[in-house]
């Protein structure tokens, strides 16, 4: 459908059509002020449109006057704009908004599934819960499975987050953290494990911890603690406020656990 393909066409129209419904006394200014552009281009396009048959410049105070032919254009873009808007919305219509999740059970297009999140994903099964979906495509147990037409709420209770500080190189970095501590805290259990520093790095490569992320740690961080994760996060002296801010600002619980041992505490 042809609708304003070239480069400057939807102003020309904007600008003849208002010259159409104010003339015979609009002025430039007025339709730069209207159209929120400068008057400088409503001056260009008002000299295309007259030097094309669109427009005539009128005697007096009557500035400028539509011609029949103008009045034609204006029509034919007004049909041809109004056709196309029609057609976006047709379209906005059936579109579907498709959400992924992984099949518990083998399901059929059209069955209505039961949605959870379970550490971090989002899963879909029979056995019903707060939350439901329609199936768009069938899937096999296991597969990702497209849904739409969500309804119901997803239970989730957000992670907790706790952030191990490491000595900073000059406070003797991995040398002068309590190995023991934080293996006691490891212990405890997490979905994910982050690192902020290279210091941070050389104590879990020590305690053969392996790690999740390690770029952007406090977005990774955030994230997975709002999808209801526990998070372990190593990170190096300051570099923690960071990560605290972004904790803050979402409302996400946390705590810190200072593990520099007892020898170079003094």
């Amino acid at each position: 459908m042809k609708v304003f393909k070239k480069k400057g066409e939807l102003t020309r129209f904007q600008i003849l059509a208002e010259i159409a419904r104010e003339q015979p006394h609009l002025r430039q200014k007025d339709i730069a002020k209207k159209l929120d552009i400068t008057v400088q281009a409503v001056s260009e396009n008002i000299k295309s449109l007259v030097d094309d048959g669109f427009v005539e410049t009128g005697m007096g105070n009557a500035r400028y006057k539509i011609t029949k032919r103008g009045i034609e254009k204006v029509k034919n873009e007004a049909v041809n704009l109004r056709k196309y808007a029609d057609n976006v919305l047709d379209t906005m219509n059936t579109y579907k908004s498709v959400w992924p999740a992984l099949a518990r059970e083998n399901m059929k297009t059209g069955e209505t599934v039961w949605l959870e999140m379970d550490k971090g994903t989002l899963y879909a099964g029979k056995e019903k819960k707060s939350a439901y979906a329609e199936v768009l495509n069938s899937a096999s147990k296991g597969d990702d499975v497209a849904l739409i037409k969500l309804g119901g709420t997803i239970k989730l209770q957000p992670g907790h987050v706790v952030i191990i500080q490491v000595p900073t190189i000059n406070e003797g970095g991995s040398r002068a953290c309590n190995m023991g501590e934080i293996e006691e805290i490891y212990a405890r259990g997490f979905d994910r494990i982050g690192i902020m520093g290279t210091v941070s790095r050389a104590v879990t490569n020590k305690i053969g911890i392996q790690t999740d992320f390690e770029f952007a740690t406090p977005y990774a961080t955030v994230a997975a603690a709002k999808r209801g994760l526990n998070v372990l996060v190593f990170a190096v002296g300051k570099m923690s406020k960071s990560l605290t801010k972004k904790l803050e600002h979402e409302g996400l619980r946390y705590s810190i656990e200072n593990v520099s041992s007892e020898e170079f505490q003094k």
